[in-house]
């Protein structure tokens, strides 16, 4: 590094974008989905912890909501 460029005597601070960032989650997913999204960073050139985070704000900005349809008890008395 050339001496002009001596970083030495700025002062550091926050970064006002650190709120902005993403943040290390812990998630349990099936393999096929992680094959899945794995194959599909192989074809795009896109790590798939990418493209999981994409998806997910896809979700986010079209505000997808899922429906979850539970089979009825069988053998209950109604």
């Amino acid at each position: 590094m050339k001496s002009e460029y001596d970083l030495s005597k700025l002062e550091s601070r926050r970064n006002p974008y650190a709120s902005r960032l993403k943040k290390p989650v812990t998630i349990r997913m099936g393999n096929e989905v992680i094959e899945y999204f794995k194959g599909m960073a192989e074809k795009s050139g896109i790590p798939y912890q990418t493209l999981i985070n994409m998806y997910l704000q896809d979700c986010v900005i079209q505000k997808r909501q899922l429906e979850i349809n539970w089979p009825a008890s069988q053998g209950t008395n109604s």
